[in-house]
């Protein structure tokens, strides 16, 4: 936490007078001579900024203001500043309006005074640096705890997957992997909201933006909203155009965005109710309206809904589940594309209207081909090693393989797997990164792996509960193709199994 007061008064006397009497109660100092300086140690960080009304022209009010402008949440730079006798000037009156957490002292300044003034100047700024560490404790909080949520969910749902190739025609095994797959899948989206939360409050979160389809886009919230309204009796009507629509834009974070908000809609609208969604272009920007026919909101509520972890109240007065973060993440995701999302009710009982704008790129969309998957080639079945210290999540994911057409093995720790990889090379690697051995978790196993010659062939792919950019930053340093996060669909595997596979048969064929 840096407590050092930056001093700026090129001029005059004031600068030196400060440092020394700052220096006579022990308060550390910096006297900046120039802008540039002052610049250079405001990036380094500062519990104060000490300057004088004359300083502020012409370019110390621009440099201050730039910067008050740029601080992370958590920060309110302290600026104190020495004024002229009469302090109503343009240029003090230019301070008080854009430099924010300023505190005017009339000079002369008595020593004490001025003392006093950064004594509890300081005070402050500590408990902003007090705020900043909570956030991060919290965010690497929430982090862990999806990490930790994340693993055993995994073999949970490869055991249901399990359950379906086992028993496809099972009617009471089909009613509970039902069930099941619908905990799993509500319990995965809570954790990806709340490390969502962590990414967005911590500046984390990187728009991987392509070519995506309105179409494809809806098609993928139709399914994720489909089985929470059936459970309602809630028709979803969709009107999208009728020629597709192009976004420069995230993915997933799209899905996320309309997702949230039709997921919204049907909590809060009642048995039998009804939800439309429709899309339109106009001009350069897509406008995509939710409306519903349930509880509605009064203005007090469309105020705050957009607010993180708010709770909305039902008609019968109580909170509604959730975490009260998918509206908030909706909005700044579309923020993030340069779009908007609002709200809009004619009151309590009358339904309710949000309105998703987002910027169109244009013309047709055309879905690539995705490359056929298979668990064999030239005739053989593909050899895939798994490698879990979690037992039941490595045994269930083999098991799944196998059922799938593949001939898979499970280990249970990085030794294990790199004399497995030398006695007999799979063509494929599944590899937890959280192996819990001293010294040798999945990144050092990885590394192992591919120093042994003939190792550049084999396809690996890490598996953990941790999404965040350092991890997948790092498990591509390690020598892993593809980074998945935990629990993991099936279909992810065989899709990048029959990439690989697509990709050497055209080598070959060359």
């Amino acid at each position: 936490m840096e407590t050092r007061i930056l001093i700026y008064a090129p001029t005059g006397q004031d600068a030196t007078l400060a440092a020394k009497v700052l220096a006579m109660a022990a308060i550390n100092s910096h006297v900046c001579r120039s802008l540039a300086e002052l610049a250079a140690q405001l990036e380094r960080g500062a519990g104060a900024v000490l300057t004088v009304e004359e300083a502020l022209a012409p370019g110390g009010y621009k440099l201050l203001q730039e910067h008050v402008a740029r601080q992370p949440d958590w920060s309110d730079l302290p600026i104190i500043l020495l004024t002229h006798r009469g302090a109503d000037t343009p240029t003090v009156r230019q301070a008080v309006a854009g430099l924010g957490n300023l505190n005017l002292m009339e000079r002369p300044v008595r020593t004490l005074t001025l003392i006093t003034a950064v004594h509890a100047t300081l005070r402050a700024r500590h408990k902003q640096y007090q705020v900043r560490e909570a956030a991060r404790r919290k965010d690497e909080f929430l982090a862990s705890l999806g990490h930790e949520l994340r693993n055993p969910l995994a073999p949970i749902r490869t055991s249901v997957s399990l359950l379906t190739h086992m028993y496809p025609d099972a009617p009471p095994v089909a009613r509970i992997r039902d069930m099941v797959e619908r905990q799993v899948r509500l319990l995965t989206r809570l954790v990806d909201d709340l490390l969502d939360v962590a990414r967005i409050t911590s500046g984390k979160i990187n728009l991987q933006r392509q070519q995506v389809s309105l179409a494809a886009v809806m098609n993928h919230v139709g399914e994720l909203c489909l089985q929470a309204a059936d459970a309602k009796r809630i028709d979803i009507a969709w009107q999208l155009p009728a020629e597709d629509v192009l976004l420069d834009a995230d993915y997933a974070r799209v899905v996320q965005i309309v997702a949230n908000i039709v997921s919204n809609a049907v909590k809060f609208t009642p048995q039998g109710g009804r939800v439309a969604v429709a899309a339109s272009c106009h001009g350069d920007e897509l406008l995509v309206t939710v409306r519903d026919n349930g509880i509605g909101l009064d203005a007090e509520a469309i105020a705050r809904i957009f607010r993180m972890f708010e709770q909305s109240k039902t008609v019968a007065g109580q909170f509604s589940s959730g975490l009260g973060i998918g509206l908030s993440l909706a909005r700044r995701f579309a923020e993030m594309h340069g779009g908007s999302v609002e709200a809009s009710s004619a009151g309590p009982g009358q339904g309710s209207e949000f309105a998703i704008r987002l910027p169109v790129l244009g013309g047709a969309a055309h879905d690539p081909a995705l490359p056929a998957a298979a668990g064999d080639v030239d005739g053989r079945k593909l050899q895939v090693l798994v490698v879990d210290d979690n037992q039941d999540a490595a045994d269930s994911l083999a098991a799944l393989l196998e059922i799938d057409g593949f001939d898979a093995h499970a280990v249970y720790d990085g030794a294990s797997a790199i004399a497995a990889s030398a006695e007999h090379p799979p063509d494929l690697i599944i590899l937890d990164l959280d192996l819990g051995m001293p010294g040798m978790d999945g990144y050092e196993t990885a590394r192992a792996i591919r120093q042994r010659p003939g190792a550049d062939g084999i396809l690996m792919i890490a598996l953990t509960g941790w999404g965040q950019g350092d991890a997948r930053r790092r498990s591509g340093e390690a020598g892993f193709d593809h980074h998945l996060v935990k629990p993991v669909e099936l279909d992810q595997i065989v899709r990048l199994a029959g990439a690989r596979q697509n990709r050497e048969q055209v080598q070959a064929a060359r």
